[in-house]
């Protein structure tokens, strides 16, 4: 499972996170932690190994033992197998917030919320679902604080060098849409490496939007056609939607469009993300941080999504 090397800076006289309102999407498992106060509590999947006072990322490694699993289980209950989405995206939303509510730098939601993220592909995996996009990096995030920027491509490189077997063994095929331009050449040579690697794997697309923008991707796709077009390669007649969708950067999938999109953190927007794609797809909105989204958080945005009639402009008898 995954495998990371963080050390969270802490101290004992951390305050516990504001409550938060009860719903049938809160996670209360929790586990206490020796240098925490008794008052204190951290979630059990995080499986954290704590150090006070250290602030280097790499000091400490972090172990969540296990395998995904080689089968599907049975849905858990309510849930029709017949009405599963092919496709599923995520805006992890809130890591940051979650980490202030602890007392905890930035970097310590960023590394919760990866997982998060593991949890999230383990289980659909097993409930099988064919696609999962997230949002792990938007074209607007560069303008962060440098360091931030830096830790979040860090950590985005050495989860993908961490997880690489794991996802092989597992059939998970990963590949990442955005701008790469930007990003570090060791990261974009990673990415290639990871791409080729895992290309024939078909259990699970894994698909990881970095350096991403919504309105970017129907501008590459118009540039891209144009120039097919400025070459005698296509004609105006040719344009279509189907003609956009191939130029788009998710033509990596055979399933581009999500059936279900889950945003956490209670915002209400999609922020830039899959603008084309998401013309069809169910909207799920969640109060809960992304880090404390887990197995009963999905069930009940699948729950909500097999209850709504997908009529697509139409109207059912």
């Amino acid at each position: 499972m995954l495998s990371l090397r963080l050390a969270i800076p802490t101290v004992n006289t951390l305050s516990p996170p504001k409550p938060k309102p009860k719903s049938g999407l809160v996670q209360t498992a929790s586990n206490q932690t020796e240098i925490f106060p008794s008052r204190v509590s951290v979630p059990k999947r995080y499986g954290y190994k704590l150090q006070a006072a250290t602030t280097d990322v790499a000091n400490e490694e972090i172990s969540v033992a296990g395998e995904f699993s080689e089968e599907e289980e049975e849905l858990p209950e309510g849930l029709n197998k017949e009405l599963m989405p092919k496709h599923v995206a995520v805006i992890m939303d809130g890591n940051g917030r979650w980490a202030r509510q602890r007392g905890l730098p930035t970097s310590a939601g960023h590394e919760a919320g990866v997982r998060s993220l593991r949890e999230l592909v383990e289980l659909c995996c097993r409930w099988g679902i064919q696609v999962l996009t997230v949002f792990a990096f938007s074209y607007e995030n560069w303008i962060r604080p440098k360091v931030e920027v830096d830790f979040l491509l860090s950590l985005f490189e050495r989860t993908l060098k961490s997880e690489l077997d794991t996802t092989s063994r597992g059939g998970i095929r990963i590949s990442v849409i955005g701008d790469s331009s930007k990003l570090p050449a060791s990261l974009q040579e990673l990415i290639h490496d990871v791409e080729e690697t895992t290309k024939d794997n078909s259990r699970l697309q894994l698909i990881v939007a970095v350096s991403y923008s919504g309105k970017y991707d129907v501008v590459q796709a118009c540039r891209s056609i144009a120039e097919k077009a400025k070459h005698g390669n296509i004609q105006l007649e040719d344009i279509n939607e189907s003609l956009i969708e191939q130029e788009l950067e998710t033509n990596c999938t055979e399933f581009p469009y999500p059936d279900l999109l889950i945003r956490t953190s209670g915002e209400l927007r999609v922020s830039n993300f899959l603008l084309w794609q998401l013309a069809y797809t169910e909207l799920v909105f969640v109060q809960q941080l992304w880090p404390d989204f887990g197995k009963d958080e999905f069930v009940e945005a699948l729950t909500s999504y097999q209850q709504r009639q997908r009529r697509y402009g139409g109207r059912h008898s």
